[in-house]
């Protein structure tokens, strides 16, 4: 008798939102790159903010703003990328935190009252993505990776 040691293959909905999450990084990732080349555009606004601030300070608090965010936007698109591999792995937990960072994500837009172009895309691509994750083709896919099958 031969047993089949081969895992099924993600359907297309996992698939799907597997590149959706991918897509949502990509944005992230611009995101940073936006911030990393907008360092006239945040010395104007804290200028603004703060006119009795020296020109070091003005610098000091750009750099610091870029570093934090770039940081912070390479820590999410590496975890997002990592999670939406175990999600193509058939991880229910993976989905689980997918799930809830889209959540905080769209929690955040609503909150902020309006945000970029480019996070309403990444947004919305990261829902699009939760809601494939769920579909019946993938609950059966994630339920049969749980199942070691």
């Amino acid at each position: 008798m031969v047993t089949s040691t081969r895992r099924s293959s993600p359907p297309l909905t996992i698939i799907a939102s597997f590149l959706g999450f991918l897509a949502s990084t990509v944005s992230v990732v611009a995101g940073g790159i936006v911030l990393a080349t907008s360092g006239p555009e945040l010395a104007e606004e804290l200028r603004k903010k703060d006119p009795s601030m020296s020109g070091s300070e003005v610098d000091a608090g750009v750099a610091f703003a870029q570093g934090v965010g770039i940081a912070v936007a390479a820590v999410v698109a590496l975890g997002y990328l990592w999670l939406a591999f175990r999600l193509k792995a058939g991880r229910n937990w993976a989905r689980v935190v997918l799930t809830l960072l889209t959540v905080v994500q769209v929690a955040y837009l609503v909150a902020e009252g309006g945000g970029t172009t480019l996070g309403y895309v990444s947004c919305g691509l990261a829902v699009l993505a939760v809601v494939l994750s769920f579909l019946p083709p993938s609950n059966v896919y994630i339920a049969t990776a749980r199942r070691g099958g």
